[in-house]
């Protein structure tokens, strides 16, 4: 079973910037397409961005898009996610997740092949 470990989460005022790591212990890590989620308290979970495996491609949802990166490491089994200009809206629980190789944007959750366990962002105004 793949095992996702997600850090980098905090509190930060509005404007300001965290990184976010999602670390695989899982050697064929460069085969998925690997996701961010976030799901804020009495809401669904939403698709934030996408760093698909089959592909060297990128997709962002349209509500983080030109604020927040997606990269991965495929050497040290690690995906990213630059988040700069934060919003007080983005305050959520992030999720990193993995899928199949081919999806390279939107994907739902029930394409979702393993779930990290979360890490906490707070924007405060």
């Amino acid at each position: 079973q793949v095992q996702l470990v997600e850090s980098g989460g905090g509190l930060v005022q509005a404007g300001g910037s965290l990184r976010l790591s999602c670390a695989a212990s899982e050697h064929t890590f460069s085969m998925y397409s690997m996701a961010w989620f976030r799901q804020a308290p009495g809401k669904a979970r939403e698709w934030v961005a996408t760093a698909a495996g089959l592909e060297n491609t990128t997709a962002y949802a349209i509500s983080v898009k030109g604020r927040f990166t997606i990269s991965r490491d495929n050497a040290k089994n690690t995906v990213y996610l630059q988040m700069n200009s934060l919003k007080p809206e983005d305050t959520a629980v992030y999720y990193c997740g993995t899928s199949a190789p081919a999806y390279s944007g939107r994907i739902p959750d029930s394409l979702v092949s393993y779930w990290g366990q979360g890490t906490q962002v707070t924007v405060s105004s």
